[in-house]
């Protein structure tokens, strides 16, 4: 797989827990994987059931084979300066820009800028080496804003265009362009088997590929188990009289089939909740449809039942492994 992993998806698919999923799955086997956060909601820290991160690198995970995961929340300001520090050595300078808040102001007019700042500092990540010239980090994962901005967000080319022709901010841009547009990125999707979910999905996959960006893999998440088989599903769909039921369920020890009974009053509900499922079965199924007439590698992770927790994050990885994620480096 690609070394930067960018992951978005419609709000409330639960594009953060699959992102931290994703990283647990490709630092598996010894490797390190860098899990990043853009937003400022420290969404990775609620997930890892840890203290809010702070700006700057720090382990959050072991993975299975002696892997690690890392975790990082940008923030725009912080990584100005270091901008700053970088290209024009302001040192002190800097600082007292920041409590003049100008660079708030510099972040909040040019919104392009930021997003250059928050993308940069992950790109700079992907590139990153040791001395011995080996990759600081194997993958590196981004929990990158939701499915309707993302576009924007990584397009940082258009979006500083009018912001600086020249100079270091514009260097900037087009090496983190440089990376997001080659086969070292990869943009994923999460999504549910719901029908804007989908349709979210698919304009996004369109605005990704029209701006020229990577799209990678679909991940559906919250999948719900298959509670009928074919056989049953189209019984429901033509249900048999309200006597059979009862007789079947007379049958099957759930009471007398005499009317007014036990079997008799339990009929109406059990038939309302099959056609409720059958109804919504048939909705997923054709939402899986068009996700798979996608033409990407389509991933389904399960509605964990019990909630989601830090075991429940292992336990998604441990699926997206067995699916093939993360097999080889």
């Amino acid at each position: 797989m690609s070394r930067l992993q960018v992951v978005s998806g419609k709000g409330g698919t639960g594009k953060t827990t699959v992102a931290a999923a994703l990283a647990l799955a490709l630092a598996s086997r010894g490797r390190r994987t860098l899990l990043v956060e853009v937003e400022g909601r420290q969404g990775i820290a609620q997930v890892f059931e840890t203290e809010p991160l702070p700006y700057e690198e720090r382990k959050i995970a072991a993975a299975p084979g002696g892997g690690e995961v890392y975790a990082l929340a940008i923030d725009p300001e912080l990584a100005l300066l270091d901008y700053l520090q970088m290209f024009y050595k302001l040192g002190g300078a800097g600082r007292a820009l920041k409590k003049l808040g100008a660079i708030d102001f510099a972040t909040t007019v040019a919104p392009g800028l930021r997003d250059v700042l928050l993308t940069g500092k992950a790109c700079e990540a992907v590139r990153r080496k040791d001395k011995k010239g080996r990759y600081a980090y194997d993958h590196v994962v981004m929990d990158a804003p939701p499915t309707g901005r993302v576009t924007r967000f990584l397009n940082v080319n258009d979006e500083v265009a009018g912001l600086a022709k020249v100079g270091p901010i514009h260097h900037q841009a087009q090496a983190v362009m440089g990376v997001l547009k080659s086969p070292q990125t990869e943009v994923h999707l999460v999504t549910l088997l719901e029908e804007m979910p989908v349709q979210e999905t698919v304009d996004g996959i369109a605005e990704l590929r029209g701006a020229g960006l990577p799209v990678g893999r679909v991940a559906v998440n919250m999948v719900r188990p298959a509670l009928l088989g074919d056989a049953a599903l189209r019984t429901v769909l033509r249900p048999p009289s309200h006597t059979a039921v009862a007789k079947a369920l007379s049958t099957a020890g759930l009471g007398g089939a005499r009317r007014g009974g036990k079997a008799e009053r339990l009929v109406d509900p059990l038939l309302e909740q099959a056609g409720e499922y059958a109804e919504r079965h048939t909705l997923e199924r054709a939402q899986r449809s068009v996700l798979t007439g996608l033409g990407l590698p389509l991933h389904e992770l399960p509605l964990l039942t019990e909630g989601m927790d830090l075991a429940g994050v292992y336990e998604l990885s441990a699926l997206l492994r067995e699916q093939g994620v993360g097999a080889t480096a």
